[in-house]
């Protein structure tokens, strides 16, 4: 068998003259109107999601310049909306002895005491009053309150906000402005895309067309070691043109003839006839002044020379 026990989260009253706090775990806040700010609306719509896009311009009449969040609840035919500066409560908290780690939910006074019937003193000089259904900050003076704000007897509503420790980092301008340069060079990037990603297609398509007219091989691998054998066979041709014009430019005497040119593999045999021994060294030495590397023998009176292509 197990035991469960429920563990009371502590509350507290947050206002900007609060002595410090000391407290080593989670709290609940209740932000006096010092915090924050309060309009009670009526507004031709049913539901809480339509009134958070107008609040901003519900408050722009108000509100002194700062970086603002907004919430809003309905009760009856009214609905209750605020403007809060997180880093406002969050450096007010820090300053009376409050982490934000420390901090479980953040009420606001509106919701907690709107049905409060006396004037509630929160310290000496501060009392909170409810006129005209909205819960105001009133020196203690002017409302002549006699009972002290007794947190502990609160039954805090189901109102509340979580506070965002970054969001005062960047303001909703230049937040907005951000987002309309990412949203301008992801629109110039996607047409960028497609611009190139139509080429592609283009120019695949003109390759394709052009194999299929020139009967080439259907991947580019393919077509590469053609080229490379094409190539190969191009430049044996022009050593072969080359060779030969080297070949029929010797001058022989007269007894001497070209009895052979051939081309096999790739070599090129060559037969002088009615060479005699020592003679053959005119005609070996205007093949080594045209740069032709080549093999000879000398068998009888024919001079055989292999040249490599």
């Amino acid at each position: 068998m197990s035991l469960k026990f429920n563990h009371k989260i502590n509350t507290v009253f947050l206002d900007t003259d609060s002595k410090d706090f000391f407290i080593t775990e989670k709290v609940n806040v209740i932000l006096s109107p010092s915090l924050y700010w309060v309009k009670k609306v009526s507004l031709p719509v049913k539901y809480i999601r339509e009134v958070k896009s107008l609040i901003p311009s519900l408050f722009e009449d108000i509100l002194p310049e700062g970086n603002y969040n907004y919430f809003t609840y309905k009760k009856e035919d009214y609905f209750f909306i605020f403007a809060y500066e997180d880093k406002v409560i969050l450096d007010t908290l820090k300053a009376k002895g409050i982490s934000p780690a420390q901090v479980n939910n953040v009420y606001f006074a509106q919701s907690e005491f709107e049905e409060i019937s006396i004037p509630l003193k929160i310290n000496k000089d501060k009392s909170i009053y409810l006129k005209d259904s909205l819960v105001i900050l009133l020196p203690s003076v002017w409302t002549q309150a006699e009972e002290v704000l007794d947190i502990d007897t609160v039954s805090l509503s189901k109102h509340f906000i979580r506070l965002n420790q970054f969001g005062h980092i960047v303001n909703n301008k230049s937040l907005y402005t951000l987002m309309f340069i990412l949203a301008l060079i992801i629109s110039i990037v996607g047409v960028e895309y497609f611009i190139v990603h139509d080429k592609i297609a283009k120019t695949k398509s003109l390759r394709d067309e052009l194999f299929v007219k020139n009967n080439l091989k259907s991947t580019m691998i393919q077509n590469r070691s053609m080229l490379k054998e094409y190539t190969a066979l191009h430049e044996r041709q022009m050593l072969f043109r080359q060779y030969t014009s080297h070949i029929l430019s010797i001058s022989l005497n007269p007894k001497q003839r070209l009895s052979e040119l051939t081309l096999k593999e790739n070599k090129l045999l060559v037969a002088f006839t009615g060479v005699s021994k020592g003679s053959e060294s005119d005609i070996l030495k205007t093949l080594k002044s045209a740069g032709v590397k080549h093999t000879s023998s000398l068998k009888e009176d024919t001079l055989h020379v292999e040249i490599s292509l």
